[in-house]
């Protein structure tokens, strides 16, 4: 009986996956067609328009994870939350797909910086234009983009190892994060995200739903003061020295974690 019900609970979570996904996609699709034209007839300024498209990103995507923990596809668990009040800069590291789902989600104005290759996409340009995420395609404009975000008040969610990380493998930043956390003078909230078992990884396809429920941990710890890494060298020494202080933090603070 136990692997019947096994192969039942399995079934259901494929199905939940499906569904979920279905649902990100029509999501994706239709917020350009129907909640656009409404945020440019209600707001002419389109910072007041990006603001208000980001609010409605962060309370769908509440209702997202709600709705795929209703649907048993997952299960999580959220430390120290009350820690991302007042941040800047949000670093995680990066073990699946849904992992920026859940951090807008405890975020009601987040910004964010995406790979370029997601304004291509049919599901996600539509979100990504709409509420003026930062758009990571190379060019300088990036660390201009995240100074005005501070200046309205908004936290950047920045993967410093600028994708996923693959099952096993320590993460392995890259110099991105750091080079906007040594230009901006920004404060750094680390946030780190246990998914078990993995899911979603690059090398994963959504129907491969793993045996066992999905169970996400994310633990926001003690923010990084800018005036812990500032120190009377060159920027790109600093942001150098930063992105491996970052590194060697990130790997021993999830080995504990876990």
């Amino acid at each position: 009986m136990s692997v019947i019900w096994q192969y039942i609970n399995h079934g259901w979570r494929w199905v939940g996956t499906a569904l979920s996904f279905m649902v990100f996609g029509i999501g994706g699709v239709l917020l350009p067609l129907i909640v656009v034209p409404v945020l440019y007839i209600v707001y002419r300024d389109v910072h007041a328009r990006q603001s208000a498209a980001k609010r409605f990103i962060h309370y769908s995507f509440r209702f997202y994870v709600g709705m795929m923990r209703w649907l048993g596809v997952l299960d999580y668990q959220m430390e120290d939350v009350g820690k991302l009040k007042g941040a800047q800069l949000v670093l995680a590291n990066h073990p699946s797909l849904i992992d920026v789902i859940f951090l807008i989600a405890l975020i009601p104005n987040a910004n964010c910086v995406v790979k370029g290759r997601l304004v291509q996409n049919p599901f996600t340009r539509g979100p990504i234009r709409t509420a003026g995420y930062i758009i990571n395609d190379g060019s300088e404009d990036v660390l201009d983009l995240a100074r005005a975000a501070f200046a309205r008040g908004e936290p950047l969610i920045v993967f410093p190892e600028g994708t996923r990380t693959e099952p096993d493998e320590p993460p392995q930043f890259k110099r991105g994060a750091a080079q906007i956390a040594v230009r901006t003078a920004a404060d750094i909230s680390p946030v780190l995200i246990e998914c078990s078992p993995t899911t979603l990884t690059k090398s994963d396809r959504w129907y491969e739903v793993p045996d066992r429920k999905v169970h996400i941990r994310i633990l926001v710890k003690d923010m990084i003061p800018a005036t812990q890494y500032m120190a009377p060298v060159s920027p790109a020494k600093l942001a150098r020295t930063l992105t491996r202080d970052l590194n060697e933090y990130f790997n021993k603070e999830l080995r504990a974690y876990e």
